[in-house]
């Protein structure tokens, strides 16, 4: 027993020192030796644990695991500048089984954290753009992420998440979509909500409610601390490098959602799906983007310069993924299927008051290759008629032209070839089409930014 605390706690160690991992989707869990299915250490000798450590904890309802994603990513044209980058993150995660480990009734831990490396994204040096390029970008920083206490009841079909969470790991999610670059929390969110939301790389304090009925129905509703990183000056995750803040004091971020999924086992003869509509309020004030506290125009030179404050912020958003072919006994990510999100939220007090994003998957199409995947999406953020009335206004005032922000697009087409089991190199390609939503470029401000060509590498190991 002594070896089993051992062997726990310097994971748990591990894991608070900032080593993040995405949680494990429902259908990867981990076998009866500690091993999720995609894990690479199905590849590797005496199943990637000589020791038998891992084995020897999941006994006890302790599991682990690490992802590692790397890349190089730049843009060929456009954007401030031509830049080429590499970065890296580095996930773990700990979980417990608190029923087999000490005998407490449906309750499980769950413990994460997450270690960036790189220069903090192609965003921040040379294509200011909204939309993520990409999802592991982030400040250089070791951190932790996630760590909760989760009870389940009424027969497992009710569970209560209580700790650090972030919204992302389960609200807003296309399954189909999570094999982009661009993948995860959308720009809607992310752009809108103070310090970017309860999303990664900066969770929050919160609680989650999840209830399943049935296999096709599940209600989620979360309540987050509403400003991960506290309100100031400069980048949110530079406010908060060690996600060891712990806010509880900030006004709340209120989010609920309801799922249907429709044919999602393997032996199912219809095309699988998964229907999401959601709404969410955060209930703090947020600037108006057009008018000061009197009134008048942020671009008149009488102005204050402090913009109006406007209480509480909302919006609702839906969501598809669909499978259009189904090979004959695959599962229901297999095959060919389109998955598109959809966002509105007031113009007054947003950047970004419309969003949409859509695209296609091929997974599993070639037979010596079953386990590939290719596909193709669209971005689309538009900038709020109240954010670009301030652009008009600008331009009023100064009697200088500049440009008018108005939508940003981006398009990606991405390959994702498995190496071995758990390991997968991936090229990618972006354009993106008004960067910022056509924001001056800081070079030659009368003009926008450029249009950006990006091309990107990546492999990711799964353990």
């Amino acid at each position: 027993m002594p070896f089993i605390l051992r062997s726990a706690f310097a994971v748990a160690v591990c894991t608070s020192l900032g080593i993040h991992a995405v949680l494990a989707d429902e259908d990867d869990k981990p076998d009866k030796n500690g091993v999720p299915k995609s894990s690479i250490a199905h590849s590797l000798p005496d199943n990637g644990d000589p020791n038998g450590a891992r084995a020897t904890l999941a006994k006890y309802g302790i599991t682990y695991g690490w992802t590692f994603t790397g890349e190089i990513f730049g843009n060929a044209s456009g954007g401030t500048r031509r830049e080429t980058i590499v970065e890296e993150r580095l996930d773990a995660h700990v979980s417990a089984d608190l029923e087999k480990l000490i005998g407490a009734k449906g309750l499980s831990f769950y413990g994460s954290g997450t270690q960036a490396g790189g220069s903090g994204g192609l965003r921040r040096d040379a294509v200011p753009a909204l939309a993520t390029l990409s999802n592991i970008e982030a400040l250089p920083a070791v951190r932790l992420f996630e760590l909760y206490l989760e009870q389940k009841f009424a027969d497992d079909k009710a569970s209560l998440r209580i700790g650090q969470l972030a919204a992302d790991s389960e609200f807003f999610v296309s399954d189909y979509s999570t094999m982009f670059f661009t993948s995860g929390w959308p720009a809607v969110l992310g752009i809108d909500l103070p310090s970017g939301g309860p999303s990664w790389p900066l969770a929050t304090p919160a609680a989650r409610l999840k209830v399943e009925p049935d296999k096709n129905w599940t209600m989620l509703l979360g309540l987050f601390n509403g400003d991960p990183a506290g309100p100031g000056a400069g980048d949110p995750q530079a406010r908060d490098r060690s996600g060891l803040l712990f806010r509880l004091r900030d006004p709340p971020f209120l989010i609920g959602e309801l799922q249907y999924k429709y044919n999602q086992d393997s032996n199912a003869k219809g095309l699988a799906g998964t229907i999401k509509a959601g709404a969410w309020h955060h209930f703090g004030a947020f600037n108006d983007q057009r008018f000061d506290t009197s009134g008048l125009s942020l671009a008149d030179a009488a102005s204050s310069g402090m913009p109006a404050q406007l209480r509480g912020d909302s919006g609702v958003y839906a969501m598809i993924d669909q499978q259009i072919y189904r090979p004959p006994g695959s599962d229901a990510d297999k095959g060919v299927g389109i998955f598109g999100r959809v966002s509105v939220s007031p113009s007054d007090r947003n950047l970004i008051d419309f969003y949409a994003d859509g695209g296609i998957v091929f997974s599993g199409m070639t037979p010596s290759r079953p386990d590939d995947k290719f596909g193709a999406t669209l971005l689309y953020s538009h900038i709020s008629n109240r954010a670009g009335a301030l652009d008009n206004d600008q331009i009023a005032f100064t009697g200088i032209m500049q440009p008018v922000r108005n939508s940003e697009l981006v398009m990606e087409l991405s390959y994702q070839a498995q190496i071995v089991q758990g390991w997968t190199v991936q090229p990618d390609f972006q354009y993106v089409v008004h960067p910022g939503g056509d924001i001056p470029d800081p070079a030659m401000p009368t003009r926008a930014v450029r249009n950006a060509a990006i091309f990107g590498l990546r492999t990711t190991i799964q353990y």
